[in-house]
């Protein structure tokens, strides 16, 4: 798909690592120009390392980036969410607005900034800070075909968006938004199988990091079923299909099943 070049100014209230990785690559990707974002932080350091390393204004003033702005992105902490938007709310009514704020529903956005907001919520997960992120988009109402297609080249600028519906949010959570930490802890295990089995530490971690970056992009690529692709590896009588009945036995499959919907749970119990 072809990046859309996005016009408007863009305010990053918030200047934390997810901010900074979707900054990153809106830059990298011309989607935008770096005079054309504003990010915003309480702590200074922060702003300096941010106009250093991306070349945007920055600040700390919430209110004068929002002011300035057509795209509002809100990137801080749900905890203090609603004293930002209580602070900015008639910029939120003005602008396209997008959350990032996990657990926040639309509704809770719209009602700060008042009828009429249009309001973008978005999960992304931390891969984005290596431009393979994946994204579940969910529309408010009143957000017109363009304002939508805006919201998803910010997040193609970083890796893969799909949209849903926002009751399934808390599923993309448990799913997407968690699962980078069910793979590095897939990775770290396969790394100490190796380690057990005689091979060097770092050594170990290549191995299992590459064969799960290959294995994912096969998926991606080719379009077949992962249990077709699992099938091919498995030759009658042979090793992989040997270490795959241990991990039945283990309950691997059932495990990460379990483990998606405890983690679905807890967003829905976050966000009530």
């Amino acid at each position: 798909m072809a990046k859309i070049r996005i016009a408007e100014k863009i305010a990053f209230i918030g200047g934390g690592q997810m901010a900074e990785a979707l900054i990153a690559g809106l830059v990298a990707t011309r989607c935008c120009e770096p005079d054309q974002i504003w990010a915003t932080d309480p702590v200074a350091q922060r702003c300096d390392a941010l106009k250093r390393l991306h070349g945007v204004r920055v600040g700390s003033s919430n209110r004068e980036a929002a002011a300035w702005a057509g795209i509002i992105v809100l990137a801080v902490k749900p905890q203090i969410l609603d004293a930002v938007m209580n602070d900015i709310a008639g910029d939120l009514k003005r602008a396209l607005t997008i959350s990032v704020a996990a657990g926040i529903p639309i509704q809770a956005i719209t009602k700060a900034g008042g009828a009429g907001t249009k309001v973008v919520r978005a999960m992304p997960n931390t891969p984005a800070m290596v431009q393979e992120g994946m994204t579940a988009l969910a529309i408010g109402p009143g957000v017109s075909e363009s304002d939508a297609g805006t919201a998803r080249a910010i997040f193609e600028s970083v890796g893969k968006v799909v949209t849903v519906e926002e009751r399934l949010m808390d599923a993309v959570t448990g799913l997407s938004g968690s699962g980078p930490a069910y793979v590095f802890l897939a990775i770290e295990a396969m790394a100490d199988g190796g380690v057990k089995m005689g091979l060097p530490r770092a050594t170990a971690e290549v191995l299992a990091a590459q064969t799960v970056l290959g294995a994912a992009k096969m998926v991606i690529e080719t379009g077949e079923h992962p249990a077709r692709l699992k099938d091919k590896v498995a030759s009658p009588g042979g090793t992989t299909i040997a270490g795959l009945h241990r991990l039945e036995t283990g309950g691997m499959r059932a495990t990460l099943i379990d483990a998606i919907e405890a983690a679905t749970k807890r967003s829905q119990e976050l966000g009530r």
